[in-house]
């Protein structure tokens, strides 16, 4: 009896070597059916070792030799399968590409169109003389504020909605504001240049205002400082005029309105003529045809003085326009809010611009 029982065993591991040798898997189900067939706990393999003990005492010390030899030949096989798999995986056909598909059309980027205005303005007050000069967006009150005659408590500091980052009530405390206007960093110049001053700041500001197709909580400036003996405001006016002129065509009109801002005496507001040939040019110019994008003035004498500037010997003009109203202009947008929605359809319509 012994014998026939070892020769069963004999044939069945000779059987299974056989199996193990020829066996190929193309998926993960397959790999699976595998390890439970051989090498899991309930696999023929380990049914096999618990047929030991039917064989004979001194034939079972071979028998467990050859049966750990198909454990090994099992789990090596199920390494190989793994590897084969894998490396089945990676190459299959739909990782290559199709070559006799048509190819995909280069899709190029396009500078946004206020990066487009903003390099276009400060090119041509270069060309004028101007400077460019920086600042921080983050300012304290002297330099946003009560440096440009802004007096404490003022209703002129009422025109400017505020984001306040520390407000203190401490009189020998500055409170913190995110800037309204680039105009500080004219502060900040003049405060550590002489004249003869000739420089333009462009930057992003912020107002604490309602959002819509004519205003936004955040945009975009550049300010323009002019300082130096018998600064008049005809050279301001001959300025804007060629600026105009040069960014919109040789036609371009444009006027200066009577207004009033802390820093500047006298002041005008800056108006470019849209037109009011749609509803849409009517509702963006209130009916008008005019668009405003600026202000500007001669530089008051308080501002010169509390910058370290003789107000006596030097005369100076400031102005600042929007961006976002320049390029409304250039590319005769209606709605001020698309330049900050990122939407593509809008945007990539400047790739020829840029």
């Amino acid at each position: 009896m012994g014998f026939i029982q070892n020769y069963a065993m004999n044939e069945k591991i000779e059987a299974l070597k056989q199996e193990i040798s020829q066996y190929t898997v193309a998926n993960q189900d397959e790999l699976e059916a595998y390890r439970i067939r051989f090498i899991s706990r309930k696999s023929v393999v380990g049914d096999l070792f618990g047929e030991m003990r039917t064989v004979a005492p001194e034939e079972r010390k071979a028998m467990g030799v050859r049966l750990n030899e198909l454990k090994n030949t099992a789990q090596n096989k199920f390494k190989e399968l793994i590897a084969s798999l894998e490396e089945q995986q990676n190459g299959q056909p739909d990782d290559v590409p199709d070559l006799t598909l048509p190819s995909v059309p280069d899709s190029l980027g396009a500078i946004h169109p206020l990066t487009q205005i903003q390099n276009r303005v400060v090119e041509i007050f270069e060309r004028m003389g101007f400077n460019v000069a920086e600042g921080p967006e983050i300012e304290d009150d002297f330099h946003n504020f009560t440096a440009l005659n802004f007096p404490p408590n003022h209703p002129a500091r009422e025109m400017q909605d505020t984001f306040f980052i520390e407000k203190n009530s401490d009189e020998d405390k500055q409170d913190i504001v995110l800037r309204t206007h680039t105009s500080s960093v004219q502060v900040r110049l003049m405060k550590n240049q002489e004249p003869p001053i000739r420089a333009i700041m462009p930057g992003r500001v912020y107002r604490n205002e309602a959002i819509s197709a004519r205003a936004h909580c955040v945009f975009h400036q550049v300010e323009g400082l002019y300082v130096d003996g018998n600064v008049s405001f005809a050279d301001l006016k001959q300025t804007l005029l060629h600026f105009a002129r040069e960014l919109f065509g040789s036609e371009t009109k444009i006027r200066l309105r009577p207004s009033y801002f802390p820093f500047t005496e006298p002041s005008a507001e800056l108006d470019i003529w849209w037109g009011t040939e749609t509803e849409a040019d009517r509702r963006v110019t209130k009916g008008t045809g005019w668009l405003e994008i600026g202000g500007c003035g001669m530089v008051d004498p308080n501002v010169l003085d509390s910058c370290g500037i003789d107000s006596e010997e030097f005369t100076g003009f400031a102005f600042g326009m929007g961006f976002e109203r320049i390029a409304m202009i250039k590319y005769q947008i209606k709605d001020l809010r698309l330049f900050t929605e990122n939407d593509v359809r809008f945007l990539k319509q400047f790739s020829a611009f840029g």
